[in-house]
């Protein structure tokens, strides 16, 4: 891709931004993506009740196509969730009842709206469910009509099957056939909506690239295969997770506060890398932004952390997250709008551990992290230090807007309300 200039808006952005990987056929996507003529989709399976960051990811590459002239869509996968993909796992997924596939489904489609527009014009978003066809393909049609087209030596090459092997890990017969359900969707979605490019993450490249093998075979249009990188920090850690576990994108999972505080704590080597991906400020600001050093790199922080949360949550939510850190870190005061957590009035005045409580909050997972953390000088009640670990928290100590406030390290805060 580094010696290939792109003529279409929609390549320019991606390559500038550093979400292009791998693409199948960068002269071809081109011409399509400057006449306008692109339609992409990207699948999202439904194993929980939302999205996290690395999904956030390809919405964005769905946000800069939409932004071209092209038009998104987006692949609910109420089908393939049922077989569950093995990329990148050593384990079989567990499976899930299709009562939970569609809670979860549900629960997931409302994000979408807060990146794409949706509607009935060339280049609105539409939301489709791969459920709509792949519960309906007859078992011997599949193998005749779709089947025939795989070969088991492929697919034992690509990665999603390759290392689970080489790992000597078992792979179900149903996870064997996820590639060929998501090859198809590609086949599916080509008739029915004219869909010519697939998007998603580099571990999905096989998969992706048996789509659009398939489409040659069955005879569709030319289609295309584009990934981006897979997301790590400048440490070389995998992105996304947290003490308290992923980075979700649904409120209800995980507080916009959070979502804020999550992007201010970016190592300084990614700020510059993740304000191209995740926020759409101009070019010539984010490398204005980048060149910030020493305490001052602090303020680009806080530009990545209002801006990503502006597009996922709303700008007036980004603002307030902005203004309980400042109340909270630069004031030196307890934000009403921290993350809260009730607890019956009737537990304090029976004496809650002060372990427990830490354990309640959500801000460790056990009660012998938190007796570590008070080890370590970690933990603090009110900004104070605890530092015996066999102390009582009762309602006097609710002193904080009618809350008790618990803090892990510099940046981790949760109101304990008593109700």
């Amino acid at each position: 891709m580094s010696d290939f200039t792109p003529k279409s808006d929609f390549l320019r952005i991606l390559q500038e931004r550093g979400f292009i990987h791998q693409c199948s056929d960068f002269a071809g996507l081109d011409a399509l993506a400057a006449k306008g003529d692109v339609v992409a989709y990207v699948g999202y399976d439904c194993t929980a009740p939302s999205l996290h960051i690395g999904n956030f990811l390809s919405m964005m590459m769905l946000y800069w196509l939409q932004q071209s002239g092209n038009k998104p869509i987006t692949l609910m996968g109420g089908g393939t969730t049922r077989i569950g993909d093995p990329s990148g796992k050593d384990e079989t997924r567990a499976l899930r009842t299709i009562a939970e596939i569609d809670a979860n489904k549900e629960a997931i489609k409302g994000v979408f709206a807060k990146v794409l527009k949706f509607g009935t014009g060339k280049t609105d978003a539409v939301m489709i469910d791969n459920a709509e066809w792949l519960p309906e393909l007859h078992w011997i049609d599949m193998l005749r009509d779709v089947g025939r087209h795989f070969s088991v030596n492929r697919m034992l090459s690509m990665d999603s099957v390759k290392l689970r092997l080489e790992r000597e890990q078992e792979m179900s017969f149903i996870e064997f056939n996820y590639m060929i359900a998501q090859s198809y969707d590609f086949v599916e979605l080509s008739k029915r909506l004219g869909c010519n490019l697939q998007m998603g993450g580099s571990d999905q490249w096989g998969n992706i690239i048996m789509g659009v093998d398939l489409g040659r075979r069955m005879g569709t249009h030319q289609l295309y295969a584009l990934t981006t990188p897979l997301l790590t920090t400048a440490s070389g850690a995998k992105m996304g997770k947290t003490a308290q576990g992923a980075v979700w994108l649904n409120a209800d999972a995980f507080s916009p506060y959070d979502f804020w505080q999550y992007w201010r704590s970016t190592e300084d080597a990614d700020v510059g890398k993740f304000l191209r991906l995740f926020t759409i400020l101009p070019m010539d600001e984010i490398a204005r932004l980048e060149k910030l050093g020493g305490a001052e790199i602090n303020e680009a922080k806080k530009v990545l952390a209002t801006e990503a949360t502006a597009l996922l949550h709303g700008r007036e939510a980004a603002l307030a997250a902005l203004e309980t850190a400042r109340i909270t870190f630069e004031a030196g005061g307890t934000a009403a709008d921290l993350p809260t957590v009730e607890i019956a009035v009737s537990e304090l005045e029976a004496g809650l551990g002060v372990l427990s409580a830490f354990v309640k909050a959500g801000l460790v997972a056990s009660n012998g992290e938190a007796r570590r953390q008070v080890q370590a000088g970690g933990l603090r009640v009110n900004d104070r230090p605890v530092t015996n670990p066999q102390v009582a928290l009762s309602p006097a100590d609710a002193i904080n807007a009618g809350a008790i406030k618990l803090s892990f390290g510099k940046k981790k805060h949760v109101l304990l309300r008593p109700v």
